[in-house]
């Protein structure tokens, strides 16, 4: 008798065990179905993580910036100290603006208010030695350095589906007060000394050139003395991807480098007799075309001047 209720007893208690089992199971199973549903970490997915945000790091306290838009027959333009708040300023707001994933400073533009020496549109920077005024300037003698990282994001096409162009940096030349005065001139425009364009996917760069070597001091300071040269193409194709230019100028020299890799240099007659102007850098999206519909973005990761 004692064995069978020994028996019995066993029977009963592995059948006890066995629904122990089966209900941590069920009960392992609820708990990671409230976990999923919740959110709660249940060990067999991948962690998700937040997006990264990164403000790019651009002193604009010597730029002031050229929009597409135009007040009373001429293009808006921001100078320091209202520049700064450009990302809250809704006038910038278009066509100056962060992507803060990316870490950019972005520069968009299309056809629109043009400046009276020009009948192209654009977003971009002047650069002010003294913010808020364009009357400080430097010389060749005097030297500087541009340096910028940039990607051109997105730019349309033209009938034929080719590419529109837009320059990305500049050189420009400014005449002194008295220089102005000397030629009769009604304003303080030169020439560009150097224009890069991003054209096809590759970085071109263009220098002025004297149509007649001989000039005198004087006539060196007319704007129709000068003329562009042939050109010169970077081998390496940047397309829609980062890159990284640097324009170095001393006296009676200009040096430009693509990606810390390949150079143009200048420093013939022409950039000699260029030391006479003053000048400025530029920097920005200044789109090469009117046609309809165009518009060209791009943006900077970095962008940094010293003299």
């Amino acid at each position: 008798m004692k064995s069978i209720f020994w028996f019995m007893g066993l029977l009963v208690t592995l059948a006890s065990c066995q629904s122990c089992d089966s209900q941590e199971e069920v009960h392992e199973e609820i708990h990671e179905e409230i976990g999923a549903e919740e959110g709660t970490p249940t060990g067999t997915e991948e962690e998700t993580s937040e997006p990264t945000y990164v403000l790019p790091e651009i002193d604009l306290n010597h730029w002031k910036v050229t929009l597409p838009i135009g007040r009373d027959g001429r293009p808006i333009e921001v100078e320091p100290p209202e520049i700064l708040a450009y990302a809250t300023n809704e006038t910038l707001k278009p066509f100056m603006y962060n992507d803060s994933i990316a870490g950019a400073l972005v520069f968009h533009t299309y056809p629109g208010a043009t400046t009276p020496n020009s009948s192209r549109s654009r977003t971009e920077l002047r650069e002010q030695m003294e913010p808020g005024s364009n009357s400080v300037n430097w010389t060749f003698s005097q030297g500087g350095r541009l340096k910028g990282r940039l990607e051109m994001e997105a730019i349309s096409q033209d009938l034929d589906n080719d590419y529109h162009r837009t320059i990305i940096m500049q050189i420009h030349g400014r005449l002194t007060n008295a220089q102005r005065d000397l030629i009769g001139q009604k304003d303080n425009n030169a020439p560009p000394m150097l224009k890069i364009y991003w054209q096809d996917g590759k970085v071109r760069v263009k220098a002025k050139v004297l149509k007649n070597p001989n000039v005198s001091d004087t006539e060196v300071l007319y704007t129709d003395a000068w003329t562009d040269d042939d050109g010169f193409n970077f081998n390496e194709e940047v397309g829609f991807n980062p890159f990284s230019l640097e324009v170095l100028v001393s006296d009676g020299r200009m040096e430009v480098i693509l990606n810390d890799s390949e150079a143009v240099v200048y420093e013939d007659d022409n950039i000699k007799k260029w030391g006479i102007f003053e000048n400025y850098f530029k920097a920005g999206n200044y789109l090469q075309t009117s046609d309809a519909g165009a518009y060209a973005t791009v943006k900077f990761y970095e962008l940094e001047v010293s003299h």
